[in-house]
């Protein structure tokens, strides 16, 4: 969704530049006593490269709708995040431009949420791409039946459609459902990332050693799925019940999947 109001448009570069650090006289930038903080709209427009009258325009909400490529330069002057960045193009009335890819690293601190989890529930971390980042121990132990080699082996949609143990895990009906999200899942994540050689091929490895996954593609459904209850065989305890909930941190395109176990564990259909 995109908005194109003008004076919030230029409410926030107002504040985005008032919060940056005004130039180094010892660089050999020239300054004067300053009555307001920040950057001068010189200062400011020199850096993106546009006209000082067109960005006064855009902070005074006169400007018309500002081009992606004006944008784009705003956001290299502000130094803006990725979140940023997209609000600042809703708020020009312009789609926010599409991620290349999700970020490698997961943060700190949900690798430390990750570990604090262990004796308590399973737990993962994948990204936009479907690819598993991390697991706690207690996850590798439940999902082991699912673990895969290969160039995609860290991939959950290829995980499901090459492990000959998914029904071991799951039960019958547990595994169609789960194959049937997973191709759905592929579907949302080329949609976010189109140009992505890894996800284009990785659908090819499947159409062509897959006749389930072909199947399940043809139904063309959109991933959605963000809570469940599950039923899963653990190699030690027998069948559990979990309530799965995604989180998503968007930032980074990160989903930390929290397997959290039911008081009254019901077994699943076979």
């Amino acid at each position: 969704m995109v908005s194109s109001d003008g004076t919030s448009l230029g409410d926030y570069l107002r504040r985005h530049r008032a919060a940056m650090s005004p130039p180094d006289a010892a660089a050999g930038v020239r300054t004067s006593r300053r009555r307001v903080p920040g950057l001068r709209r010189q200062e400011l427009s020199d850096i993106a490269g546009i006209s000082v009258e067109y960005y006064t325009r855009l902070e005074q909400g006169r400007a018309p709708r500002p081009s992606r490529e004006i944008l784009t330069a705003l956001t290299q002057a502000f130094g803006l995040s990725d979140a940023e960045r997209d609000h600042l193009f809703r708020l020009a009335g312009v789609s926010a431009p599409e991620r290349n890819s999700p970020d490698g690293a997961i943060r700190p601190g949900l690798m430390r949420l990750l570990r604090g989890l262990e004796d308590t529930m399973p737990a993962s971390v994948h990204d936009g791409r479907l690819d598993l980042l991390a697991l706690n121990a207690a996850a590798t132990e439940l999902l082991r039946p699912l673990a895969a080699t290969g160039r995609y082996a860290r991939n959950i949609v290829y995980q499901v459609f090459t492990a000959t143990a998914l029904s071991d895990l799951l039960g019958e009906e547990g595994a169609a459902q789960l194959r049937r999200v997973a191709a759905a899942e592929l579907r949302t994540a080329l949609g976010r990332y189109p140009g992505d050689e890894y996800l284009r091929s990785l659908r090819t490895e499947l159409t062509a050693t897959s006749a389930s996954f072909r199947d399940h593609w043809e139904r063309g459904e959109v991933g959605t799925l963000r809570s469940a209850v599950k039923h899963l065989h653990h190699p030690a305890r027998g069948w559990l019940s979990f309530d799965l909930e995604m989180l998503h941190d968007p930032e980074r395109d990160h989903w930390l999947m929290l397997y959290t176990p039911r008081e009254e564990p019901v077994p699943p259909l076979l």
